[in-house]
Order: structure tokens, then C-alpha cells, then sequence
């Protein structure tokens, strides 16, 4: 396992996630195969909206599971050390472009409700910052072309 494929997750974070897999991959199935099997005996699939629209809620459904399956497999379940380090699980405070930004670097499941921002580790500003320490400058391309200078205020795990 390598540090660009850990997810990590606090145990509430994780257990949300194994429920949902649980209910999408049990419940949520049998539901829409449900719907499916009662639109197709309505007659003609070409113009039946129904079972057009099951089948999309299907194929949502099963890009989820693969989704979270994938995230599972690679899951570290607490946080990272507080070493000052910048990587995923960690609420990062910079100045971006001479603004002060706080945001957590990891995935949206991590936050849960809290009100942070999220940033991959793989977006510009994640990538840039990922691996730095505490004090260290680098800078970014932004989509727009422009390099947005970085420096890293402080780095801590996320408590949940």
C-alpha cells in the first residue's frame, strides 16, 4: 500500500461508509431491481420513462458501490502522526496566494458534517502541498495558468 492510495478515515467515518456500501449493495439492489422488473411489465422499454430512469439509478447505484469498495480496501482507520507534515487527514492551514486558507487535505468522506473545506491530494493545491512540512514555500499552476504561491502555517490531524 502506498501513501497515494490510503483513505484515511476516522472509525465513525469508516463505519458510515461500510454501512452505506451495506445498504446500496443489499436494500438499495433489491429496491431497484424491484422497480426495474415493475416497469419492464409494463410493456415497451423504448418509451417506458420508468424503467429508464430505474436503470440510471442503477448504474449510480453500482458506480457508488465500486466507489466505495475501492476507498474501503485502502482505508487507514485513525489519523495521521502530528509530525508537521502536510498529508491526507490533516487540517492544513497556508497562505494561498497571501490569503490564509484552513482546509482539510484528504476526501470528503473524512470531513463528514464538519464545515471544512476539502482538497484531494491530488488537485493542484493538494499535490503541491502534499509531503511538505510545517514553515516549507512551493507554489502551483492553476487551472487558469497562473503559479499561486504556497506556504505552509500549520498542519494537525483531523480530530473528527
Amino acid at each position: 500500500m502506498t501513501d497515494t492510495t490510503v483513505t484515511w478515515l476516522t472509525q465513525e467515518a469508516h463505519d458510515r461508509l461500510q454501512a452505506e456500501l451495506a445498504h446500496l449493495s443489499g436494500e438499495g439492489r433489491t429496491e431497484i431491481a424491484e422497480r426495474i422488473a415493475a416497469a419492464r411489465d409494463e410493456g415497451d422499454l423504448k418509451e417506458n420513462g420508468g424503467y429508464h430512469a430505474a436503470r440510471e439509478e442503477q448504474a449510480k447505484n453500482e458506480a457508488r458501490i465500486r466507489e466505495l469498495t475501492e476507498k474501503l480496501r485502502h482505508v487507514q482507520i485513525g489519523t495521521p502522526p502530528d509530525d508537521g507534515m502536510v498529508e491526507a487527514g490533516m487540517v492544513v492551514t497556508a497562505l494561498v496566494a497571501g490569503d490564509e486558507m484552513t482546509f482539510l487535505l484528504g476526501s470528503r468522506e473524512i470531513a463528514g458534517t464538519t464545515d471544512l473545506d476539502v482538497y484531494s491530494p491530488t488537485s493542484p493545491l493538494g499535490a503541491a502541498i502534499d509531503g511538505k512540512a510545517v514553515g516549507d514555500e512551493t507554489s502551483y499552476t492553476a487551472p487558469n495558468g497562473n503559479e499561486i504561491a504556497v506556504k505552509v502555517v500549520a498542519a494537525k490531524p483531523f480530530a473528527g
